[in-house]
């Protein structure tokens, strides 16, 4: 029994502090004067009575109640029930009366008479029950009784309310009456637990909405401030009680003001969390608050501020509450689309939807905390029972570890306050215990179904509702209510003042009378509380995943007895799948379980392999735990730790534990005060079964293992019933068990915290261990554990733990968690101290026996490691070091490491590094035992290497694990490592290699010494090329005298002279060398020295006079010259002879001159070069010093039809053609000397020009003006056709002059590209523009167009050295200012290309994709703006203009656009002889500086590597790939090229000019040399060699078209990346040196055969990155000669060469075909050479012999030699008319009449040429594109032609047609107009047409 008010009190407003701004209340009465005993008076009640301050009023208000709530300090809540009526104030100047109203009305308009005011006063009942209506009707009666004069006595009733007392729970109904003629009942909840909430909750509901009231339900749970608004106390009361009665079965621990007095406003910025209420006048002081979440209740808003978050309910709870609740508020939602709603929805009662509510959230509780007693931990039993709840362990089972909301639950202090009142084992259960006890697999049942959800909330709330009004049936009450405006009276009599005495005596007999009554004993209902199924029953698993994992478990099964059989090949086959199988958690527990069968008595000794076995199984097993450990794992495996060992020597044992620290879960000290619970728990459990067993050992039945919870549950319900000896000695024996297993935690943790090495000073990677409050998950909040703690913490604060040792860290920890968890489980303070003495004795103990162990674990010996596979080597090539043994790790290019195509990592692998003289070489086996069997291979050229860097181990390391999360990669390998070198290559290849331990540090030094020095020799000698074959040790071998001068001294000698006679000739002219370009700029840039040549070298800018008389040692130098590439070049295109050149016949308008035979007029050219004939050598000499480096402009091929040439010069000089073009008054030195040279220069100019045939009749300006767009599109074929291909048509011009034949692509530029567009702004006279942004390579216009206005020459120069070039109209040539990259800009790109293509390491950042990286690396662009100028100089030269290219210093980018415009323009040097003599001519001979850009020596260091000549193989490969069918040589062979142009295997590349490679004796061998040597200095000789071999290098699709011009697209969506820059091959290293790769597919064949029982297989699986594909899938044509071979081998016939086969076989195919054809009636057939469209590359005719169809098979040309014959006769008329052939014989029907006709396009759109073919039989006319189009472009049906009429030429109808040539179709739809070249066509075609009309 309870009282139903402790207290009574009046509180009145104090009138003598009237004076003061704020109003205070004072207590006037209170009842009884003394505290109760039990229940001290609460301080601040008369705060309370007026939240928002005491104040007067000046009119009466009506009386108002409410209820405030305050909290004493021992957390007891008293609910105050304030009355408040008002009541006047007498006046400060009259103390009387007022007589009446009126008078009052008078003098209160006087000034002198304040109005009459009212004060307030409150009747206050103080109770520690909640029943709202009983205090609001109590106090009502108390005031009628005042008001009304009722003849009850006030102090009889107030008596009578402080002395009545009632249950306090049990579901009795109680009437009370309080002497007043009334009567109320008063009914108590069945279950006190359960909070009673009348109908507040649905209040609370409909004033916020769904969604803001689970936000402030989330805020509360997870410890947020909460203020609630509202004008009104009683909802603000309410509204706080609702929320917490939501919360149950949690209970609200913090700050709980349902209302908020005003003076007390500043407890708003406490920093704890708190629900307050307050009222809404102070809503402007609330507005500051930054963390407080507000509730405005009037309004219905909640408002979050921004700091902060609110973790919502884990989905799908979050949903499934939403969806119950508003079905509950909002009936009418389910059924408002229904056309026939049901008439009456029933809504219920506001109570019933208030407890329905509830039962909502009550089922949210029961879900998100199911079995949740299956995680308590209880440690002790008696005196009370000490409990705690595994926090981590249920997170996990459930699956939740990641979830916020939850974690921050169960971290909070309501939680805590559950585990601590829930926890119990024996305690009276409610509702909330049944439910998630036994309704749980219900409510998983049941979930989505709408209906039974519903039903279930319904029993639910009729059972809270059954709690609150156990009976329904209620007597009404009876209380008297005052009446109706009563306070308005105005003669009300003030509140009496009661009589103390009255009032006590009632008291005082009351409680006498309750002394001698007996006390009333509630029988409580204790029992065990149910624990309901376990997690792992409830949360469902799917069956699938099941099977799955059981054939996991099984593999771990099996490798796990295979260790303990010692069968330990056959575990490691195993080891990878069990490694994998480890990331799913049910395999690592039945790991543990594994493991624990092979301990017996606590301890498993293994021999050396099945230790290091079981240990990596370990750590593989820990590395995915977190620090929590929420599966276990770590806690399963710390008993295992301890009982694996292997003895190291006598009496010396490893045990596990040293081997699996690495491991954050064993810093975790939450971790192990779980482990400890958990331990404690087992051990108390056994304590108190035992002694059952020992009472009952007679009923030995199959009895089921109780749980330690049921255990205590009985000892519980036992404890009062035992003797106090007995319970002292339970007491004693449980404290003896915690603290036995506290020292063997002692003994643990110091196992596994202390570090095998303990003189390292290794600190546990460690997440605040400093703060042990917050980590800890256990529930003592300000105990003495935590003041403990924080002693440890001040004594020694974490920061200086790394000064100090790691023996002191240790003790420190342990300690601290020693005194936590003693504290909490009541161990004696003695023992406590015994503890921390021995702490660190233990600590010591273990760091001896582990030095011990530390030395001889060092002794074992190492662990085997994989032979070193030693690489092939090539014939002279020597190793410089022998193998050091290192791991080749991952870098970004994810194939090999297993990454996004999947497959087994082939990296990291173990292995050595070799270096030769000539590679270096990785060569070992992948680390994964999958692919252990594969050799791995990766090497590079020394002389490729572009950057080598170490990087730091850490960060190595780090990315190595990270990478071991992903695949499985010893976690030794990490050990083992000492330093990883990253070294990359300009042949796309990175070697990132990690020196294993036992290579000394010294080793690895001496390696890149070596490396470095090989890398970059003094002299070019050092290279390879030249040392091959030479022993590398000693150097360069003392010669023998030579007996005869070879050929070899006398160029020596020659050069000697030549050099004496410059050193002479400089000194004497030395006034007259102008200072060079590079060197005025080079004063303001310093880094363009890179591109200087030193200025030793500047000497041979003087000039010589050339000897007249040849020597006879120069006479064999002339021989040999003659023999040079670009002599033989000169021959072939009749540029002249080397004998006429001597004697001077004129008629030939070029002439080869010998003036630079010495090098002296320019040293970086060849020794014979084409000159005007015209011009004098003197002459030359002289213009030479306008140009850079000497390097005048010379002819270097010629257009055989239109006698147009290219030439080639260096950058100018201030001097020369800019000279010409400049204002001539500037006075310059020396001016007759500039004025002569340049009037020489511009001689040499016009002897160009009149050098070509038509300088004749070109008349008129000569600009590039006329090669406008307009033309150009009338003869692009439209938007429509993307590929466009013209052949000549007949009579495509009026006078029939031959157009320019040639492939051409036009497309419309994009906006994009006209950033590259070459930037021409001389005026409108270069409508380069147009040609170049209108329609990049637009296209071919006719020549006739062209040629009235052209310059002659033009001169191609760089855009800032024709700065202020003024057009000048006397001359016949042109300037065309472009701009052009630099070589810095091309290395900077270069870099870039080679990260994005071979990046060092995988990037996580989505910015450096590859393909963002390769689009900023502006590789592309540069390759896109080379073709574009070499197509526009091609095309200038189709169209008969001559081209001097003059850019820098004429030797890098000059070299690649001249050499890509005579690869376009002439089909023979797309042959494979051909590209040699153009490399040779334009890129050996023009002295492209190979040693400088290569940076093949130690000078060149500095500069770094530019790949200029890459960047042009990059070119042709574009252009290969667009045109497969116009080149001899594949692919391959341009990759081929790449590669050894950097790899200095041949002494072709080297050195930077042909001057230099005489100097050196390269250039002319003895004829009797090469035989002796089997090595290779020339690769051309190589390449020749390997082509008879092997069809490596040809192109089988090779098929040209004679005199064929290549207009290839440059637009960068046309280019793509080529695959030389991404592709390798593992399995052999890069496929070009030939001798390393062969010989090894025989070995993969035999493999295959030996098992011969099993089923063969065909199936091969190729590798992206590890197989040669090209090998190992050879093409069909390469496969077929292969077989070929080896048949004839078998049959031991000589082999015949693959060419010759080749050639027979295209031979008889061609033959075939002519029969075919005579046997048909076309005159030729289909052959891949007459497909002209379409570039060829989309596909090949092929004709099958014996049935005429065609056979169209795709290419894909990407790949180096997948191609297909091309077959049949070359040539022949090509019409379409051959594709018609294959499918009907008489194609005369087929085709009555075909020809050109112009078209005029659609509405808007030009005339077109286009091919009409008019078919009788088909009844239509078709047109194609050209006449070798295939593809029908649009049909026009004769049956719609109405008539045919002649037509008048429309606008743009072309010009030189007469009129009479149009002709108009009308058809039913459309009007066409065509028009034909002349009269007579015209009148064809209408007869034609007509005559089919007629027909029809």
């Amino acid at each position: 029994m309870a009282r139903l008010a402790d207290y009574f009190v009046l509180v009145g407003y104090e009138l003598d502090k009237r004076g003061s701004r704020d109003g205070q209340g004072q207590i006037l009465q209170r009842f009884p004067e003394k505290d109760w005993e039990d229940n001290p008076f609460p301080q601040g009640i008369e705060l309370f009575c007026q939240p928002s301050g005491w104040q007067l009023f000046t009119e009466r208000n009506p009386p108002s109640f409410f209820v405030a709530v305050l909290t004493d300090i021992s957390s007891e809540r008293h609910y105050c029930a304030c009355f408040t009526f008002w009541e006047a104030v007498e006046s400060a100047q009259s103390q009387s009366h007022s007589r009446n109203g009126e008078e009052e009305e008078e003098e209160s308009s006087s000034l002198v008479q304040p109005a009459q005011l009212f004060a307030p006063k409150s009747l206050v009942l103080v109770s520690r029950l909640d029943h709202t209506e009983v205090f609001r009707n109590s106090l009502g009666l108390i005031y009628t009784i005042y008001v009304d004069g009722l003849s009850a006595s006030l102090e009889n009733v107030i008596g009578n309310l402080l002395t009545c007392t009632i249950p306090i729970t049990g579901g009795a109904q109680r009437t009370i009456s309080l002497g007043a003629g009334d009567r109320q009942v008063i009914q108590t909840p069945i279950n006190d637990s359960l909070p009673v909430s009348s109908c507040s909750v649905a209040v609370l509901f409909r004033q916020l909405g769904i969604t803001n009231v689970l936000c402030l339900f989330c805020a509360a749970l997870t410890e947020h401030k909460i203020l609630f608004l509202s004008s009104s106390y009683q909802r603000l009361t309410d509204a706080c009680r609702a929320l917490l009665a939501l919360m149950f079965p949690l209970k609200y621990s913090f700050t709980y003001v349902p209302i908020l007095p005003a003076q007390l406003l500043e407890v708003l910025s406490t920093p704890t969390p708190f629900i307050i209420g307050v009222s809404s006048i102070f809503h402007s002081e609330t507005q500051e608050l930054l963390d407080v979440v507000i509730a405005d209740l009037d309004g219905g808003t909640v408002t979050i501020p921004e700091c902060i978050h609110i973790s919502l309910l884990p989905e799908p709870l979050l949903h499934q509450t939403r969806e119950a609740l508003s079905m509950i508020l909002d009936p009418e939602l389910e059924i408002a689309d229904l056309a026939f709603p049901p008439s009456t929805v029933s809504a219920p009662s506001l109570k019933m939807q208030d407890k329905e509510i509830r039962a909502v959230f009550l089922r949210l509780f029961a879900q998100l905390l199911q079995g949740y007693r299956w995680c308590l931990h209880i440690i002790r039993i008696h005196p009370e029972p000490v409990i705690r709840f595994h926090k981590a362990a249920f997170l996990g089972q459930r699956g939740l570890v990641e979830d916020d909301f939850l974690t921050k639950v169960l971290e909070g202090m309501a939680f805590a306050g559950f585990v601590t009142e829930r926890g119990a084992p024996y305690r009276a259960i409610d509702l909330f215990d049944e439910l998630v006890a036994h309704e749980v697999k219900r409510m998983r049942a049941e979930e989505g179904n709408k209906q039974k959800i519903l039903r279930h909330i319904k029993e639910l709330a009729e059972q809270l509702y059954k709690n609150e009004n156990p009976y329904p049936a209620v007597t009404m009450h009876k209380v008297q209510k005052p009446t109706e405006g009563c306070y308005l009276r105005l003669h009300q009599r003030p509140f009496p003042r009661l009589d103390e005495g009255t009032v006590q005596w009632i008291i005082d007999q009351a409680t006498a009378k309750l002394q001698t009554a007996p006390p009333a004993v509630k029988a409580e209902k204790k029992c065990m509380v149910p624990s309901g199924p376990p997690i792992a029953a409830i949360m469902e698993r799917n069956g699938s995943a099941l099977a799955n994992s059981a054939r996991r478990l099984e593999v771990v099964r099996n490798c796990i007895s295979y260790v303990f059989e010692n069968k330990m090949l056959e575990a490691k086959k195993l080891l990878p799948a069990v490694l994998r199988a480890m990331k799913g958690r049910a395999a690592r527990h039945c790991l543990t379980q594994e493991l624990n069968l092979h301990v017996q008595q606590n301890r498993a000794v293994l021999d050396h392999q099945q230790f290091d076995f079981i240990v990596r199984v370990m750590n593989c097993c820990l590395q995915d735990c977190t620090a929590m450990d929420e599966h276990g794992i770590a806690a399963a495996l710390l008993p295992l730790v301890t009982a694996f060992c292997r003895k190291l020597s006598p009496g010396i044992t490893q045990f596990a534990y040293s081997c699996v620290q690495e491991h954050v879960v064993w810093t975790n000290i939450q971790f192990w005060e779980a482990m400890f619970y958990c331990d404690v728990q087992n051990h108390i459990r056994a304590l108190y079964l035992e002694s059952n067993e020992e009472n009952h050992v007679d009923e030995e039945g199959p009895q089921e293992e109780k749980s330690a919870l049921e255990i205590a549950s009985e000892q519980r319900r036992l404890w009062p019933t035992m003797s106090r000896e007995k319970q002292q000695e339970l007491i004693q024996k449980e404290e003896s068990t915690v603290f036995s297993q506290a020292i063997h935690y002692a003994n643990r943790m110091s196992y596994l915290l202390l570090p095998l090495d303990t003189s390292k000073n290794r600190l546990l990677r460690s997440s605040g261990l400093g703060d042990v409050e917050s980590v800890s998950n256990s529930f003592v909040t300000n105990s003495i554990a935590g003041s403990v703690a924080e002693s440890y913490d001040t004594e020694s604060g974490f920061e200086d733990a790394e000064s100090s040792d790691v023996a002191n860290y240790v003790v420190r920890f342990i300690n601290r968690f020693v005194d936590k968890v003693c504290t909490e489980s009541g161990v004696t303070n003695e023992h406590l101290k015994g503890l921390h003495i021995m702490i660190p004795d233990i600590v010591q103990m273990h760091i001896e026996t582990l030095d011990a162990v530390h030395r001889e674990s060092k002794r074992l010996p190492p662990i085997q490691k994989p032979k070193l596979l030693r690489p092939s080597l090539l014939v002279g090539e020597e190793c410089v070091m022998e193998g050091l043994r290192v791991y080749l790790m991952p870098d970004g290019r994810e194939e090999a490491a297993g990454g996004n195509i999947g497959g087994p990592p082939l990296l990291p692998a173990e292995g050595a590094i070799f270096l030769t003289t000539y590679r270096i070489v990785f060569k070992g086996t992948p680390t994964d035992p999958l692919v252990g069997e594969q050799v791995v291979v990766r090497s590079f050229p020394i002389a490729s290497l572009t950057k080598e860097k170490k990087i730091n181990v850490q960060a190595q390391a780090d990315q190595f694990i990270q990478k071991e999360k992903k695949i499985n990669v010893p976690a030794q390998v990490d050990q083992f490592i000492q330093e990883v070198l990253q070294l990359r290559s300009c042949t796309f290849q990175l070697l990132r290699i990690a020196f294993d331990e036992e290579v000394a540090s010294e080793s690895a030094e001496v390696f890149r010494k070596h490396l470095h020095k090989l890398r970059y020799p003094q002299h070019v000698r050092g290279t390879f090329a030249f040392t091959v074959g030479q022993s590398p040790k000693q150097a360069m071998q003392p010669k023998a005298k030579e007996k005869n001068p070879s050929l070899r001294t006398l160029s020596k000698n020659l050069m000697k002279n030549a050099k004496k006679t410059i050193g002479r000739q400089y000194v004497t002219r030395k006034k007259y060398t102008p200072p060079t370009w590079e060197q005025r700029s080079s004063q303001h840039f310093q880094e363009d020295d890179e591109d200087e040549i030193s200025v030793s070298e500047e000497i041979d800018r003087s000039t010589l006079t050339p000897s007249t008389i040849i020597k006879p040692s120069d006479k064999m130098t002339m021989s040999h010259l003659v023999e040079r590439a670009c002599c033989r070049d000169y021959q072939r295109m009749g540029l002249g002879t080397l004998s006429n050149s001597l004697t001077r016949s004129k008629n030939e308008p070029f002439r080869i001159s010998t003036v630079n035979r010495m090098y002296a007029v320019c040293r970086s050219y060849p020794g014979l070069l084409i000159v005007p004939q015209s011009i004098q050598d003197n002459t030359i000499q002289r213009i030479s010093r306008c140009y850079r480096q000497n390097r005048f402009p010379v002819i270097c091929w010629r257009n055989s039809r239109t006698k147009a040439v290219l030439l080639r010069s260096g950058g100018l000089h201030g001097k020369g053609v800019v000279g010409l073009f400049k204002s001539q008054n500037a006075p310059t030195a020396g001016q007759s000397q500039t004025d002569s040279t340049s009037l020489e220069q511009e001689k040499y100019l016009q002897a160009v020009i009149n050098s070509m045939p038509h300088y004749a009749d070109a008349s008129g300006r000569n600009t590039l003006s006329g090669f406008t767009s307009a033309h150009m599109s009338s003869a692009a074929l439209g938007p429509r056709a993307r590929v466009v291909t013209l052949s000549t048509p007949k009579g495509a011009s009026a006078k029939g002059r031959e157009s320019p034949r040639g492939k051409w692509g036009s497309i419309r530029a994009s906006g994009r590209m006209s950033n590259y567009v070459l930037n021409m702004e001389i005026g409108s006279r270069l409508a380069g523009k147009d040609l170049l942004s209108a329609q990049h390579n637009g296209a071919p216009s006719e020549a006739s167009f062209l040629r009235q206005h052209r310059a002659s020459l033009y001169i191609i120069g760089d855009k800032s050295q024709l700065k202020g070039v003024k057009p000048d109209p006397l001359q016949h040539w042109e300037v065309v200012p472009i701009e052009v990259f630099d070589v810095r800009q091309v290395k900077a790109s270069f870099k870039k290309l080679m990260k994005a293509c071979v990046p060092g390491s995988p990037s996580t950042d989505p910015s450096l994709a590859y393909l963002r990286t390769l689009e900023e690396s502006e590789w592309l662009s540069q390759i896109h703006k080379i073709l574009q100028i070499s197509v526009l100089v091609v095309e200038l030269l189709d169209t008969g203009s001559s081209v001097l290219v003059s850019l820098e210093d004429g030797w890098d980018i000059t070299t690649q656009v001249v050499s890509l415009v005579q690869l376009l323009s002439d089909p023979y040097y797309r042959t494979m002889e051909g590209f040699r003599l153009l490399v040779e001519k334009e890129w050996l001979s023009f002295g492209h500086r190979f040693s400088h850009r290569g940076a093949q020596t130690l000078a060149g260091q500095s500069s770094g590597f530019a790949p200029v000549f890459l960047q042009f193989l990059d070119c042709v490969h574009q252009i290969h790939l667009q045109f497969p069918m116009e080149f001899e040589f594949t692919q391959y062979y341009l990759k081929f090229l790449s590669y050894h142009y950097v790899s200095n295997r041949f002494r072709t590349f080297l050195l930077d000019s042909d001057y230099e490679r005489i100097e050196l004796g390269l250039l002319y061998e003895e004829k009797g040399e090469r035989k002796s040597q089997q090595v290779y200095k020339s690769i051309w000789d190589y390449i020749d060699r390997l082509n008879k071999k092997t069809p490596v290098f040809f192109n089988y699709m090779y098929a040209p078209e004679d005199g064929e011009v290549l207009r290839p697209y440059s637009n960068i969506s046309n280019l793509k990346v080529w695959d030389y820059y991404t592709q390798e091959v593992l399995s052999e290293g890069p496929s070009y040196d030939w001798e390393l790769v062969q010989g090894q597919p025989e070995h993969v064949e035999e493999v295959d055969r030996q098992d011969s029982s099993a089923p063969q297989t065909k199936r091969k699986i190729i590798w992206p990155c590890y197989d040669n594909r090209s090998r190992v899938e050879p093409d069909a044509i390469s496969k077929l000669l292969e077989e070929l071979h080896n048949l004839e081998a078998e049959l031991g016939q000589v082999p015949e060469r693959w060419k010759d086969t080749w050639d027979k076989v295209k031979a008889s195919q061609r033959t075939e075909a002519r029969q075919e054809a005579s046997r048909m009636a076309s005159s030729s057939l289909l052959m891949s050479s007459s497909l002209l469209p379409h570039r060829r590359s989309l596909g090949v005719y092929l004709q099958e012999s014996s049935v005429g169809s065609t056979l169209n098979l795709s290419l894909d040309s990407d790949t180096s030699s997948t191609s297909t014959p091309s077959s049949g006769k070359q040539g022949g008329p090509k019409s379409t008319s051959n594709l018609y052939s294959q499918f009907q014989m008489s194609e005369s029907e087929n085709r009555s009449y075909e020809g050109t006709l112009y078209k005029k396009g659609a509405f808007m759109k030009p005339w077109k040429p286009r091919w009409f073919v008019l078919d009788k039989t088909k009844h239509q006319l078709r047109y194609y594109d050209n006449r070798m189009d295939t593809e029908c472009k649009g049909v026009i049906d004769l049956a719609e032609v109405e008539s045919i009429t002649p037509g008048t030429p429309t606008m743009g109808a072309p010009k030189t047609v007469e009129e009479k040539a149009f002709f108009d179709l009308k058809t039913t739809k459309r009007v066409y107009n065509f028009c034909a070249q002349d009269v007579q066509l015209a009148q064809q075609w209408i007869d034609r047409i007509q005559s089919c009309l007629s027909d029809a």
